[in-house]
């Protein structure tokens, strides 16, 4: 298991103030400003009055006391939650720890060496394990899970922001070499009994034919679910997937 060097206490949201902050209350505490670590979108729920898990930064400089890893659909007087991770920079370091103590040798065998950030082409991959590239993804554009009648939602936008993932899995299919594999992973900090697109973008034929085409070419997507809790991060399960 991935453990928090401190583990993480749990407040509530009180409003979400721009892209990258909150305000939350922390420790008996209210209007703590809160470092919002998703500067999207969280699916289409209303963040106001959600419980979330709070990790404390260190930095006496910092403007933000807290980063918010997570939040929760239980409501906040629930004594057993369920967390739904919401830190996507925290991912990589979850898939590193987790690859490098063997988690995911189904997927990719015994590796020996990892790499991080490793330049393929014009991009910017996350890994290179042994002769296999990895990018990793952890969409939250929408929350694949019920939502309960107590937690309100709000009408979205068409997602579209999509040239990011369309560059990097067109890199990882066009740049491979011989023996070299390459490995889209799409991480849920939550059980996500199996991705699926639920809303269409924008421009969702084009980004499919990018998709489709890399996958022709060798390019395999995996998905992968972690459990967040206030101790740490477990990887409960991770299998491949067809994106439809």
């Amino acid at each position: 298991m991935y453990i928090f060097k401190e583990p993480l206490s749990e407040g509530v949201i009180e409003k979400r103030q721009s892209r990258f902050t909150m305000l939350v209350t922390a420790e008996g505490q209210e209007g703590v400003l809160c470092h919002c670590p998703t500067t999207g979108r969280i699916g289409n729920i209303e963040l106001s009055g959600r419980p979330c898990l709070l990790s404390r930064s260190g930095d006496p400089k910092r403007k933000t006391r807290y980063t918010a890893e997570a939040v929760s659909l239980c409501r906040p007087g629930d004594g057993e939650k369920t967390w739904i991770g919401i830190n996507q920079n925290a991912a990589n370091r979850y898939v590193e720890h987790y690859i490098k103590n063997g988690g995911f040798s189904d997927m990719l065998g015994v590796v020996t060496e990892l790499r991080r950030e490793v330049f393929l082409g014009e991009s910017k991959l996350d890994f290179l394990a042994g002769n296999t590239y990895l990018e990793v993804k952890t969409p939250l554009q929408s929350i694949q899970a019920e939502i309960p009648e107590w937690v309100r939602t709000k009408k979205t936008e068409p997602f579209s922001s999509t040239g990011r993932m369309q560059r990097h899995i067109t890199e990882l299919s066009e740049s491979l070499k011989a023996h070299e594999r390459a490995v889209m992973l799409v991480c849920f900090i939550y059980d996500n009994p199996g991705f699926r697109i639920v809303e269409r973008s924008e421009n969702y034929e084009e980004v499919k034919k990018t998709v489709d085409d890399s996958v022709a070419k060798g390019v395999e997507i995996w998905q992968a679910n972690f459990e967040i809790t206030p101790v740490g991060v477990g990887l409960k399960k991770y299998f491949p997937i067809h994106v439809e």
